[in-house]
């Protein structure tokens, strides 16, 4: 997953919730049917076996109208994940005193999200290495949203370098966990120590 922190007004991005603005509010309904039938597809047949055919019959829309909203299976799972972490990011409150307890549940709080959905982290580890260009956008969007959760963790302890630092440790600690190097439960622990290595010294 790449972390895109050089993206021009990543704040901004991560706050525009949804890739698609500009949907009526069928259109919308249309999108959000497929959404849901992807993610059930996902935890019964995982990334590899899921077609956008599938889930366009789970959603009860024609596969023509499914490939109106998305161009292909990664666009659909990288959709899918993009999704799971606004929501997760609606509902996640900062704990801790320090800069370094503030990241460490930013990390264990998405690190558990992935632990309860690893068909979904699995398949969006695979969906977003692709060069969809559809796919390229979420990434974009992704990455500018592990930038500023990780910008309000630190608080007044920001700096570009400790930014940019975090985003990478935790991208690649996903793309490993991906690839099955390390499970979701060991995630937590390992980034953890990772978080307090990079921000040793910060106290506030």
């Amino acid at each position: 997953m790449s972390s895109q922190v050089t993206s021009p007004d990543p704040a901004a991005a991560a706050r525009a919730t949804a890739p698609r603005q500009q949907l009526k509010p069928r259109q919308a309904e249309t999108v959000q049917k497929l959404l849901d039938a992807g993610l059930e597809q996902l935890a019964e047949v995982g990334a590899e076996a899921l077609t956008v055919r599938q889930v366009a019959v789970r959603a009860g829309v024609s596969p023509a109208t499914a490939y109106t909203y998305f161009s292909s299976k990664g666009h659909l799972v990288a959709e899918i994940f993009w999704q799971r972490l606004v929501a997760h990011g609606a509902d996640h409150e900062l704990a801790g005193a320090t800069a370094i307890e503030r990241v460490q549940s930013v990390t264990r709080s998405l690190t558990q999200m992935l632990e309860e959905a690893p068909h979904l982290a699995a398949g969006a580890t695979a969906a977003l290495l692709g060069g969809d260009p559809d796919v390229d956008r979420l990434r974009l969007r992704i990455g500018a949203l592990f930038v500023e959760r990780f910008e309000e963790a630190l608080g007044d302890d920001r700096t570009p370098g400790r930014v940019e630092a975090l985003v990478l440790a935790f991208s690649g600690a996903l793309l490993q966990a991906g690839m099955g190097l390390i499970t979701y439960a060991d995630l937590g622990d390992r980034l953890d120590a990772v978080v307090a290595t990079i921000l040793e010294g910060t106290t506030r």
